[in-house]
């Protein structure tokens, strides 16, 4: 440790001592360099924005027995014990169908087309040579007449729609018949498009 010290003070000395010889030398003409760190800007990352997946809100189901016929294609279930007890047996399976809406594939006779408009050739269609056809869901009232038409499928989508459903509401139908009554009915309709 002694050592250590006398070495440190030694150095100190020795340092000073020519210090100051070199303070002393004449100046030279000295080129100065100077070195200067260039700083290079990194590019600029894109930070993306994640955003949260939107949860998608599934509809509530509906109370137990509310909107039930409409569920089932308007037949009437005859909810047992819902009622006053004063059921009539002879009903038959799908009881009383008076305002009911069924299915064509439920009814003893399904509707016939008897009055039937035209359709008008989308023009735009006409003039590129498009066929296609639409497949058109329509509610036929116990009069025949139509009350409600909806798109099911149609090819090419989209160009000959609005014709199918202009032309379809024109139409007349021969009521569709359960059990001899004349009831409300969904029917499919499917109408071609063809330049011939």
């Amino acid at each position: 440790m002694l050592f250590g010290l006398v070495f440190v003070f030694g150095l100190i000395v020795i340092l000073n001592h020519y210090m100051g010889k070199i303070e002393r030398t004449p100046p030279q003409d000295v080129t100065e360099i100077s070195m200067t760190r260039e700083i290079k800007q990194e590019p600029k990352k894109e930070i993306k924005k994640v955003e949260p997946k939107k949860q998608v809100s599934r509809p509530q189901a509906p109370a137990p027995f509310k909107g039930l016929d409409t569920a089932l294609s308007g037949i009437d279930l005859g909810a047992l014990g819902l009622d006053n007890g004063q059921r009539d047996i002879d009903d038959g399976l799908l009881g009383k169908t008076g305002n009911a809406v069924m299915t064509a594939d439920l009814v003893d006779i399904p509707p016939k087309p008897i009055a039937r408009g035209s359709f008008k050739y989308p023009p735009t269609a006409k003039r590129n040579g498009i066929k296609g056809y639409v497949v058109l869901s329509v509610l036929v009232e116990a009069d025949g007449s139509v009350n409600q038409v909806q798109v099911l499928e149609s090819s090419p989508s989209g160009i000959f729609d609005a014709a199918a459903l202009q032309g379809i509401r024109a139409w007349h139908f021969e009521p569709a018949k359960y059990k001899g009554d004349t009831v409300r009915v969904w029917a499919k309709q499917k109408i071609r498009f063809d330049l011939s």
